[in-house]
Protein backbone atom coordinates (compact mmCIF):
# COMPACT_ATOMS: atom_id res chain seq x y z
CA UNK A 1 0.00 0.00 0.00
CA UNK A 2 1.43 3.46 -1.01
CA UNK A 3 0.70 6.96 0.58
CA UNK A 4 -1.92 7.88 -2.10
CA UNK A 5 -3.50 4.35 -0.84
CA UNK A 6 -3.10 5.90 3.05
CA UNK A 7 -4.82 9.06 1.77
CA UNK A 8 -7.81 7.77 0.24
CA UNK A 9 -8.28 5.39 3.17
CA UNK A 10 -8.49 8.61 5.32
CA UNK A 11 -5.73 8.86 7.57
CA UNK A 12 -4.62 11.95 8.79
CA UNK A 13 -1.35 13.62 8.24
CA UNK A 14 0.38 12.30 12.14
CA UNK A 15 -0.64 8.55 10.56
CA UNK A 16 0.59 8.53 7.68
CA UNK A 17 3.96 10.21 9.06
CA UNK A 18 4.52 6.90 10.63
CA UNK A 19 4.67 4.60 7.68
CA UNK A 20 7.04 7.27 6.15
CA UNK A 21 10.56 5.67 5.22
CA UNK A 22 13.09 8.60 5.70
CA UNK A 23 15.90 7.28 3.48
CA UNK A 24 13.11 7.25 0.79
CA UNK A 25 10.23 9.41 2.00
CA UNK A 26 9.72 11.33 -1.38
CA UNK A 27 8.47 7.79 -3.45
CA UNK A 28 5.18 7.40 -3.32
CA UNK A 29 3.71 10.83 -2.46
CA UNK A 30 0.67 11.22 -3.32
CA UNK A 31 -0.10 15.13 -5.42
CA UNK A 32 -1.45 17.84 -3.64
CA UNK A 33 -2.01 16.15 0.00
CA UNK A 34 -0.14 17.06 3.28
CA UNK A 35 2.32 14.71 4.72
CA UNK A 36 3.69 15.21 7.83
CA UNK A 37 7.57 14.11 8.00
CA UNK A 38 9.22 12.34 10.39
CA UNK A 39 12.40 13.49 12.09
CA UNK A 40 15.78 12.21 12.77
CA UNK A 41 16.83 13.25 15.96
CA UNK A 42 15.61 16.16 18.24
CA UNK A 43 13.56 18.51 17.28
CA UNK A 44 13.28 22.47 18.26
CA UNK A 45 11.20 24.24 20.51
CA UNK A 46 7.48 24.81 19.03
CA UNK A 47 6.41 28.30 17.54
CA UNK A 48 4.58 30.72 15.93
CA UNK A 49 5.01 33.99 13.91
CA UNK A 50 8.66 33.07 12.96
CA UNK A 51 9.81 33.35 9.30
CA UNK A 52 10.76 30.61 6.94
CA UNK A 53 12.67 29.86 3.32
CA UNK A 54 13.75 27.30 1.50
CA UNK A 55 17.34 27.40 0.26
CA UNK A 56 19.37 24.18 -1.21
CA UNK A 57 17.01 21.77 0.09
CA UNK A 58 17.32 23.39 3.19
CA UNK A 59 14.41 24.67 5.50
CA UNK A 60 16.10 28.02 7.72
CA UNK A 61 13.75 28.53 10.35
CA UNK A 62 14.05 32.43 11.96
CA UNK A 63 13.44 33.76 15.58
CA UNK A 64 9.45 33.31 16.33
CA UNK A 65 6.90 33.48 19.74
CA UNK A 66 6.27 30.83 22.28
CA UNK A 67 4.43 31.36 25.55
CA UNK A 68 4.48 35.36 24.86
CA UNK A 69 8.27 35.01 25.03
CA UNK A 70 10.33 36.37 21.67
CA UNK A 71 12.84 33.60 20.39
CA UNK A 72 16.63 34.49 18.82
CA UNK A 73 17.37 31.23 17.39
CA UNK A 74 18.13 30.00 13.92
CA UNK A 75 16.91 26.37 12.98
CA UNK A 76 18.10 24.41 9.89
CA UNK A 77 16.09 21.48 8.67
CA UNK A 78 17.60 19.03 6.13
CA UNK A 79 14.96 18.67 3.68
CA UNK A 80 17.26 14.80 2.36
CA UNK A 81 18.45 13.61 5.74
CA UNK A 82 15.35 15.22 7.85
CA UNK A 83 17.42 16.15 10.72
CA UNK A 84 17.33 19.78 12.10
CA UNK A 85 20.25 21.73 13.31
CA UNK A 86 20.84 24.90 15.06
CA UNK A 87 22.78 27.68 12.76
CA UNK A 88 25.25 29.11 15.35
CA UNK A 89 25.66 32.50 14.14
CA UNK A 90 28.57 34.83 14.24
CA UNK A 91 28.49 38.69 14.71
CA UNK A 92 29.65 41.03 12.15
CA UNK A 93 33.07 42.28 12.51
CA UNK A 94 32.72 45.23 10.27
CA UNK A 95 30.21 46.55 12.61
CA UNK A 96 30.58 45.15 15.95
CA UNK A 97 34.70 45.34 18.02
CA UNK A 98 32.74 43.69 21.56
CA UNK A 99 31.69 40.33 20.58
CA UNK A 100 31.53 39.23 24.23
CA UNK A 101 28.60 40.97 25.13
CA UNK A 102 26.48 40.78 21.56
CA UNK A 103 23.08 39.69 21.18
CA UNK A 104 23.82 38.69 17.44
CA UNK A 105 20.10 38.43 16.57
CA UNK A 106 17.68 39.79 18.73
CA UNK A 107 14.66 38.04 20.00
CA UNK A 108 11.89 38.41 17.48
CA UNK A 109 8.63 37.97 16.33
CA UNK A 110 5.78 38.82 13.46
CA UNK A 111 8.74 39.96 10.82
CA UNK A 112 9.44 38.58 7.15
CA UNK A 113 12.45 36.41 5.74
CA UNK A 114 13.46 37.23 2.06
CA UNK A 115 16.63 35.03 0.72
CA UNK A 116 18.91 36.69 -1.70
CA UNK A 117 21.96 35.63 -3.29
CA UNK A 118 23.54 33.96 -0.04
CA UNK A 119 21.76 36.17 2.49
CA UNK A 120 18.68 36.38 4.51
CA UNK A 121 17.11 39.46 4.92
CA UNK A 122 15.21 39.77 8.65
CA UNK A 123 12.80 42.66 7.27
CA UNK A 124 10.90 44.03 10.52
CA UNK A 125 9.31 42.51 13.02
CA UNK A 126 8.31 42.69 17.11
CA UNK A 127 11.29 43.09 19.41
CA UNK A 128 12.20 44.22 22.89
CA UNK A 129 14.58 46.77 21.35
CA UNK A 130 13.19 49.90 20.82
CA UNK A 131 13.36 51.41 17.83
CA UNK A 132 10.92 54.13 15.68
CA UNK A 133 12.22 52.55 12.23
CA UNK A 134 12.04 49.23 10.60
CA UNK A 135 15.09 47.30 11.42
CA UNK A 136 16.90 44.81 8.56
CA UNK A 137 19.25 42.01 9.84
CA UNK A 138 21.02 39.52 7.32
CA UNK A 139 22.59 35.98 7.86
CA UNK A 140 25.16 35.06 5.67
CA UNK A 141 24.20 31.37 4.92
CA UNK A 142 27.97 30.66 4.24
CA UNK A 143 29.81 32.31 7.00
CA UNK A 144 27.05 32.47 9.13
CA UNK A 145 27.56 36.26 9.78
CA UNK A 146 24.79 38.29 11.33
CA UNK A 147 24.28 42.06 11.50
CA UNK A 148 22.11 45.04 11.11
CA UNK A 149 21.80 46.54 7.43
CA UNK A 150 22.44 50.19 7.35
CA UNK A 151 19.27 51.59 4.87
CA UNK A 152 18.74 54.85 4.13
CA UNK A 153 16.04 57.12 2.39
CA UNK A 154 12.49 57.02 3.60
CA UNK A 155 12.80 54.60 6.30
CA UNK A 156 9.03 53.34 7.39
CA UNK A 157 8.08 53.13 10.67
CA UNK A 158 9.11 49.56 12.92
CA UNK A 159 6.34 47.48 12.83
CA UNK A 160 5.21 43.76 12.53
CA UNK A 161 2.77 41.33 11.12
CA UNK A 162 3.64 43.02 7.44
CA UNK A 163 4.34 41.52 4.33
CA UNK A 164 7.66 41.33 2.52
CA UNK A 165 7.28 40.34 -1.11
CA UNK A 166 10.50 40.04 -3.23
CA UNK A 167 10.46 41.14 -6.80
CA UNK A 168 13.52 40.74 -8.40
CA UNK A 169 16.08 42.77 -6.16
CA UNK A 170 13.16 44.89 -4.26
CA UNK A 171 11.84 44.09 -1.94
CA UNK A 172 7.57 45.62 -1.33
CA UNK A 173 6.55 45.81 2.44
CA UNK A 174 3.14 46.26 2.97
CA UNK A 175 0.94 47.31 6.60
CA UNK A 176 1.41 45.66 9.34
CA UNK A 177 1.22 47.17 13.48
CA UNK A 178 3.42 49.51 14.99
CA UNK A 179 4.70 49.16 18.82
CA UNK A 180 2.02 51.89 19.51
CA UNK A 181 -1.01 49.11 18.09
CA UNK A 182 -1.65 51.27 15.36
CA UNK A 183 -2.45 49.75 12.29
CA UNK A 184 -0.77 50.52 8.71
CA UNK A 185 -2.02 50.31 4.75
CA UNK A 186 0.75 52.01 3.64
CA UNK A 187 3.71 50.72 0.77
CA UNK A 188 7.18 50.85 0.84
CA UNK A 189 9.58 49.14 -1.29
CA UNK A 190 13.50 48.80 -0.22
CA UNK A 191 16.55 48.24 -3.24
CA UNK A 192 18.28 45.39 -1.98
CA UNK A 193 21.38 46.64 -4.08
CA UNK A 194 21.32 50.08 -2.48
CA UNK A 195 19.88 49.53 0.22
CA UNK A 196 17.63 52.70 -0.17
CA UNK A 197 13.81 52.77 1.21
CA UNK A 198 11.08 54.66 -0.95
CA UNK A 199 7.43 54.95 -0.46
CA UNK A 200 5.07 54.12 -2.98
CA UNK A 201 1.79 56.65 -2.69
CA UNK A 202 -1.08 54.47 -4.73
CA UNK A 203 -4.16 55.41 -6.30
CA UNK A 204 -7.73 54.95 -5.89
CA UNK A 205 -8.77 53.09 -2.70
CA UNK A 206 -6.22 50.97 -0.65
CA UNK A 207 -6.94 48.01 1.09
CA UNK A 208 -8.34 48.95 5.11
CA UNK A 209 -5.17 49.23 7.78
CA UNK A 210 -4.72 45.57 8.37
CA UNK A 211 -1.72 43.04 9.78
CA UNK A 212 -1.38 39.59 9.96
CA UNK A 213 -2.36 39.00 6.20
CA UNK A 214 -0.41 37.64 2.97
CA UNK A 215 0.91 39.12 0.06
CA UNK A 216 2.47 37.73 -3.20
CA UNK A 217 3.18 39.22 -6.53
CA UNK A 218 1.91 37.69 -9.84
CA UNK A 219 3.87 38.67 -13.81
CA UNK A 220 6.17 40.58 -11.68
CA UNK A 221 3.26 43.17 -12.06
CA UNK A 222 0.46 42.90 -9.60
CA UNK A 223 1.29 43.23 -5.72
CA UNK A 224 -1.78 41.41 -4.73
CA UNK A 225 -2.90 41.07 -0.55
CA UNK A 226 -5.08 38.62 0.82
CA UNK A 227 -6.82 38.47 4.37
CA UNK A 228 -5.62 40.04 7.84
CA UNK A 229 -7.25 41.67 10.62
CA UNK A 230 -7.74 44.59 12.45
CA UNK A 231 -8.17 44.70 16.42
CA UNK A 232 -11.67 43.86 15.56
CA UNK A 233 -12.59 42.77 12.37
CA UNK A 234 -11.10 39.32 10.33
CA UNK A 235 -10.88 39.74 6.28
CA UNK A 236 -11.37 37.69 3.68
CA UNK A 237 -10.88 39.94 0.43
CA UNK A 238 -8.12 40.46 -2.16
CA UNK A 239 -6.69 43.65 -3.42
CA UNK A 240 -4.07 43.96 -6.15
CA UNK A 241 -1.83 47.31 -6.77
CA UNK A 242 -0.85 47.51 -10.29
CA UNK A 243 3.37 48.36 -9.92
CA UNK A 244 3.03 50.32 -13.03
CA UNK A 245 0.23 52.51 -12.50
CA UNK A 246 0.94 52.24 -8.61
CA UNK A 247 -3.29 52.21 -8.64
CA UNK A 248 -5.23 49.96 -6.46
CA UNK A 249 -8.06 48.07 -7.10
CA UNK A 250 -10.37 45.21 -5.90
CA UNK A 251 -11.50 42.63 -8.59
CA UNK A 252 -14.13 40.31 -9.11
CA UNK A 253 -13.38 36.84 -7.44
CA UNK A 254 -15.07 33.58 -8.90
CA UNK A 255 -14.83 30.04 -7.40
CA UNK A 256 -15.27 28.75 -3.58
CA UNK A 257 -16.18 30.82 -1.04
CA UNK A 258 -13.10 31.81 1.10
CA UNK A 259 -13.76 32.53 5.17
CA UNK A 260 -11.93 35.39 6.42
CA UNK A 261 -9.04 34.41 8.39
CA UNK A 262 -5.33 36.36 9.74
CA UNK A 263 -1.93 34.52 10.52
CA UNK A 264 -2.42 32.35 7.24
CA UNK A 265 0.93 31.84 4.61
CA UNK A 266 0.85 31.47 1.29
CA UNK A 267 3.54 30.57 -1.46
CA UNK A 268 3.42 30.95 -5.51
CA UNK A 269 3.70 28.26 -8.15
CA UNK A 270 3.66 29.42 -11.55
CA UNK A 271 0.31 31.62 -11.71
CA UNK A 272 -1.19 29.43 -8.54
CA UNK A 273 -1.10 31.25 -5.03
CA UNK A 274 -1.05 28.16 -2.25
CA UNK A 275 -2.74 29.78 0.94
CA UNK A 276 -2.60 27.26 4.56
CA UNK A 277 -4.01 27.60 7.53
CA UNK A 278 -4.68 31.10 9.30
CA UNK A 279 -7.82 31.44 11.45
CA UNK A 280 -10.05 33.98 13.45
CA UNK A 281 -9.10 33.73 16.89
CA UNK A 282 -12.16 31.20 17.78
CA UNK A 283 -11.16 28.28 14.90
CA UNK A 284 -8.13 27.37 12.44
CA UNK A 285 -9.15 27.16 8.95
CA UNK A 286 -8.40 23.41 8.22
CA UNK A 287 -8.79 23.87 3.73
CA UNK A 288 -5.61 24.71 1.69
CA UNK A 289 -6.53 27.16 -0.41
CA UNK A 290 -5.47 27.93 -4.53
CA UNK A 291 -6.10 31.32 -6.12
CA UNK A 292 -5.51 30.91 -10.01
CA UNK A 293 -4.09 34.65 -10.11
CA UNK A 294 -4.62 34.86 -13.64
CA UNK A 295 -8.10 33.93 -13.33
CA UNK A 296 -9.06 34.47 -10.08
CA UNK A 297 -10.58 31.64 -9.23
CA UNK A 298 -11.15 30.54 -5.89
CA UNK A 299 -10.23 26.50 -5.00
CA UNK A 300 -10.23 24.31 -2.59
CA UNK A 301 -7.35 22.01 -2.71
CA UNK A 302 -7.39 19.51 0.44
CA UNK A 303 -8.62 19.51 3.29
CA UNK A 304 -7.30 18.48 6.98
CA UNK A 305 -9.20 18.29 10.50
CA UNK A 306 -10.32 21.33 12.72
CA UNK A 307 -6.89 20.78 15.28
CA UNK A 308 -4.69 19.26 13.11
CA UNK A 309 -1.29 22.12 12.93
CA UNK A 310 -1.82 22.60 9.44
CA UNK A 311 -5.03 24.27 10.58
CA UNK A 312 -3.16 26.95 12.51
CA UNK A 313 -2.79 30.69 12.85
CA UNK A 314 1.23 31.81 12.75
CA UNK A 315 2.75 28.88 10.43
CA UNK A 316 4.91 29.68 7.43
CA UNK A 317 5.03 27.63 4.33
CA UNK A 318 7.60 28.21 1.24
CA UNK A 319 8.82 26.30 -1.80
CA UNK A 320 11.25 23.89 -1.81
CA UNK A 321 13.23 21.95 -4.67
CA UNK A 322 14.46 18.86 -3.80
CA UNK A 323 16.14 16.30 -6.74
CA UNK A 324 14.43 18.81 -9.13
CA UNK A 325 10.90 18.74 -7.51
CA UNK A 326 9.21 21.76 -6.14
CA UNK A 327 7.79 20.98 -2.85
CA UNK A 328 5.62 22.96 -0.73
CA UNK A 329 7.02 23.20 2.96
CA UNK A 330 4.97 24.05 6.20
CA UNK A 331 6.10 24.65 9.59
CA UNK A 332 5.26 25.67 13.15
CA UNK A 333 1.60 27.27 14.12
CA UNK A 334 -0.88 27.78 16.88
CA UNK A 335 -4.25 26.17 17.15
CA UNK A 336 -3.97 25.84 21.21
CA UNK A 337 -0.84 24.46 21.16
CA UNK A 338 2.68 25.23 19.67
CA UNK A 339 3.59 22.95 16.88
CA UNK A 340 6.88 22.19 15.70
CA UNK A 341 5.86 19.65 13.18
CA UNK A 342 7.15 19.86 9.03
CA UNK A 343 4.90 18.87 6.75
CA UNK A 344 5.30 18.63 2.72
CA UNK A 345 2.70 18.52 -0.50
CA UNK A 346 4.03 17.95 -3.87
CA UNK A 347 1.78 19.94 -6.11
CA UNK A 348 0.30 18.73 -9.50
CA UNK A 349 2.26 19.58 -12.39
CA UNK A 350 0.78 21.67 -14.45
CA UNK A 351 -0.90 20.74 -17.79
CA UNK A 352 1.46 21.05 -21.05
CA UNK A 353 0.96 24.55 -22.78
CA UNK A 354 0.05 22.13 -25.52
CA UNK A 355 -3.44 21.29 -26.93
CA UNK A 356 -4.73 18.13 -25.96
CA UNK A 357 -4.88 16.54 -29.08
CA UNK A 358 -1.13 16.54 -29.19
CA UNK A 359 -1.00 14.45 -26.08
CA UNK A 360 -1.99 11.58 -27.72
CA UNK A 361 0.54 8.86 -29.96
CA UNK A 362 -1.38 9.05 -33.14
CA UNK A 363 -2.95 12.80 -33.07
CA UNK A 364 1.32 13.94 -32.00
CA UNK A 365 2.55 11.63 -34.80
CA UNK A 366 -0.30 13.24 -37.18
CA UNK A 367 0.72 16.70 -36.10
CA UNK A 368 3.14 17.73 -38.29
CA UNK A 369 1.05 16.31 -41.53
CA UNK A 370 -1.87 18.01 -40.30
CA UNK A 371 -0.04 21.20 -39.66
CA UNK A 372 0.76 21.63 -42.93
CA UNK A 373 -2.25 20.38 -44.34
CA UNK A 374 -3.53 23.25 -42.51
CA UNK A 375 -1.66 25.39 -45.24
CA UNK A 376 -2.82 24.03 -48.03
CA UNK A 377 -6.94 23.95 -47.70
CA UNK A 378 -9.40 26.11 -46.40
CA UNK A 379 -11.32 26.05 -43.15
CA UNK A 380 -10.48 22.38 -42.24
CA UNK A 381 -11.85 20.85 -45.66
CA UNK A 382 -9.50 18.34 -45.99
CA UNK A 383 -9.88 16.00 -48.90
CA UNK A 384 -8.81 12.31 -47.73
CA UNK A 385 -10.95 9.75 -49.77
CA UNK A 386 -8.04 9.19 -52.42
CA UNK A 387 -5.73 6.16 -51.19
CA UNK A 388 -1.83 7.72 -50.39
CA UNK A 389 0.77 6.48 -52.02
CA UNK A 390 3.21 4.29 -50.13
CA UNK A 391 6.11 6.16 -51.04
CA UNK A 392 4.62 9.45 -50.13
CA UNK A 393 6.30 11.53 -47.35
CA UNK A 394 3.68 11.11 -44.88
CA UNK A 395 4.13 7.07 -45.18
CA UNK A 396 7.94 7.25 -44.63
CA UNK A 397 7.27 8.91 -41.78
CA UNK A 398 4.60 6.09 -40.90
CA UNK A 399 1.69 8.05 -41.04
CA UNK A 400 -1.66 6.70 -41.87
CA UNK A 401 -4.97 8.11 -43.25
CA UNK A 402 -6.61 7.01 -40.07
CA UNK A 403 -3.77 9.18 -37.85
CA UNK A 404 -4.64 12.14 -39.92
CA UNK A 405 -8.25 11.92 -39.85
CA UNK A 406 -8.00 11.03 -36.00
CA UNK A 407 -5.62 14.51 -35.76
CA UNK A 408 -8.15 16.47 -37.55
CA UNK A 409 -10.94 15.61 -35.64
CA UNK A 410 -9.46 15.86 -32.10
CA UNK A 411 -8.47 19.57 -33.51
CA UNK A 412 -12.13 20.30 -34.47
CA UNK A 413 -13.29 19.11 -31.13
CA UNK A 414 -10.27 21.39 -29.32
CA UNK A 415 -12.06 24.06 -31.81
CA UNK A 416 -15.86 23.70 -30.51
CA UNK A 417 -14.18 23.55 -27.13
CA UNK A 418 -12.31 27.08 -27.20
CA UNK A 419 -15.46 28.07 -28.98
CA UNK A 420 -17.65 27.13 -26.09
CA UNK A 421 -15.34 28.66 -23.56
CA UNK A 422 -15.18 32.15 -26.01
CA UNK A 423 -18.91 32.15 -25.94
CA UNK A 424 -19.18 31.45 -22.09
CA UNK A 425 -16.14 34.55 -21.49
CA UNK A 426 -18.31 36.66 -23.96
CA UNK A 427 -21.53 36.07 -21.89
CA UNK A 428 -19.43 36.34 -18.83
CA UNK A 429 -18.23 40.40 -20.00
CA UNK A 430 -21.53 41.03 -21.47
CA UNK A 431 -23.13 40.09 -17.98
CA UNK A 432 -20.28 42.58 -16.53
CA UNK A 433 -21.11 45.42 -19.01
CA UNK A 434 -24.40 45.15 -18.03
CA UNK A 435 -23.22 45.42 -13.54
CA UNK A 436 -20.72 48.20 -14.98
CA UNK A 437 -23.49 49.74 -16.60
CA UNK A 438 -26.17 49.33 -13.40
CA UNK A 439 -23.25 50.84 -11.56
CA UNK A 440 -22.61 53.79 -13.78
CA UNK A 441 -26.34 54.57 -13.39
CA UNK A 442 -26.16 54.00 -9.57
CA UNK A 443 -23.10 56.26 -9.36
CA UNK A 444 -24.72 59.03 -11.45
CA UNK A 445 -28.08 58.79 -9.43
CA UNK A 446 -26.21 59.13 -6.24
CA UNK A 447 -24.08 62.20 -8.06
CA UNK A 448 -27.35 64.09 -8.52
CA UNK A 449 -28.71 63.14 -5.08
CA UNK A 450 -25.19 64.33 -3.66
CA UNK A 451 -25.32 67.57 -5.55
CA UNK A 452 -29.09 67.83 -4.25
CA UNK A 453 -28.00 67.40 -1.13
CA UNK A 454 -24.95 69.61 -1.90
CA UNK A 455 -27.47 72.12 -2.53
CA UNK A 456 -29.84 71.92 0.15
CA UNK A 457 -26.54 72.43 2.54
CA UNK A 458 -25.21 75.27 0.97
CA UNK A 459 -28.85 76.87 1.27
CA UNK A 460 -28.97 75.83 5.14
CA UNK A 461 -25.60 77.06 5.76
CA UNK A 462 -26.82 80.45 4.51
CA UNK A 463 -29.38 80.73 6.99
CA UNK A 464 -27.05 79.91 9.56
CA UNK A 465 -25.26 82.56 8.96
CA UNK A 466 -28.45 85.01 9.33
CA UNK A 467 -29.16 83.56 12.13
CA UNK A 468 -26.07 84.14 13.29
CA UNK A 469 -26.18 88.04 12.43
CA UNK A 470 -29.94 88.28 13.75
CA UNK A 471 -28.17 86.90 17.08
CA UNK A 472 -25.38 89.15 17.32
CA UNK A 473 -27.92 92.38 16.59
CA UNK A 474 -29.95 91.23 19.46
CA UNK A 475 -26.90 90.66 21.72
CA UNK A 476 -26.22 94.13 20.59
CA UNK A 477 -29.48 95.72 21.66
CA UNK A 478 -29.63 93.54 24.74
CA UNK A 479 -25.84 95.53 25.90
CA UNK A 480 -27.44 98.53 24.89
CA UNK A 481 -31.00 98.41 26.71
CA UNK A 482 -29.10 98.05 29.94
CA UNK A 483 -28.29 101.90 30.73
CA UNK A 484 -31.95 102.63 29.63
CA UNK A 485 -33.39 100.16 32.65
CA UNK A 486 -30.80 101.42 35.02
CA UNK A 487 -32.44 104.72 34.29
CA UNK A 488 -35.84 103.22 34.04
CA UNK A 489 -34.66 101.57 37.93
CA UNK A 490 -33.79 105.07 39.11
CA UNK A 491 -37.16 106.77 37.79
CA UNK A 492 -39.15 104.42 39.78
CA UNK A 493 -37.07 105.17 42.57
CA UNK A 494 -37.57 108.78 42.61
CA UNK A 495 -41.75 107.85 41.27
CA UNK A 496 -41.97 106.05 44.91
CA UNK A 497 -39.48 108.47 47.24
CA UNK A 498 -42.36 111.74 45.33
CA UNK A 499 -45.49 109.49 46.29
CA UNK A 500 -44.12 109.11 49.81
CA UNK A 501 -43.39 112.53 50.63
CA UNK A 502 -46.97 113.43 48.85
CA UNK A 503 -48.77 111.12 50.92
CA UNK A 504 -46.61 112.64 54.00
CA UNK A 505 -47.59 116.05 52.55
CA UNK A 506 -51.20 115.25 52.73
CA UNK A 507 -51.34 113.79 56.27
CA UNK A 508 -50.05 116.62 57.51
CA UNK A 509 -52.30 118.86 55.72
CA UNK A 510 -55.60 116.81 57.29
CA UNK A 511 -53.94 117.00 60.82
CA UNK A 512 -53.93 120.82 60.43
CA UNK A 513 -57.16 121.29 59.15
CA UNK A 514 -59.11 119.35 62.20
CA UNK A 515 -57.27 121.30 64.86
CA UNK A 516 -58.72 124.68 63.34
CA UNK A 517 -62.25 123.30 63.49
CA UNK A 518 -62.30 121.95 66.88
CA UNK A 519 -60.77 125.57 68.34
CA UNK A 520 -63.98 127.17 66.77
CA UNK A 521 -66.13 124.59 68.02
CA UNK A 522 -64.76 124.90 71.39
CA UNK A 523 -65.15 128.39 70.81
CA UNK A 524 -68.89 128.46 70.85
CA UNK A 525 -69.05 126.52 73.51
CA UNK A 526 -67.47 129.28 75.93
CA UNK A 527 -69.86 132.02 74.64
Amino acid sequence: MDLSDLQAAGMETEEIKKVLDISDWQSGLAYDQWIALPVSGSRPPARYKHAAVAVDEKLYVVGGSRNGRYLSDVQVFDLKSLLWSNLKLKPNADEFEDTVSLDILPAISGHNVVNWGNKLFLIGGHSKKVSDKITVLFIDIETHLCGVVETSGKVPVARGGHSATLVGSRVIVFGGEEKSRRLLNDVFVLDLETMTWDVVEGTRTPPAPRFDHIAAVHAERYLLIFGGCSHSIFYNDLHVLDLQTMEWSQPLIQGDLVTARAGHAGITFDENWYIVGGGDNRSGCPETLVLNMSKLVWSELTSVKQRDPLASEGLSVCSALIDGDKYLVAFGGYNGKYSNEVFVMKPKPKDSSRPKIFQSPAAAAAAASVTAAYALTKAEKLDFTKAEDPNSKGARNGLSEKDVTNGVKAIREEKNVLELSLTEVRAENARLRGQIDEKNGTHSELSKELLSVQGQLVAERSRCFKLEAQITELQKMLESMQPIENEVQALRTQKSAFERDLELASAVQRQGSGGVWRWMSGGNGNA
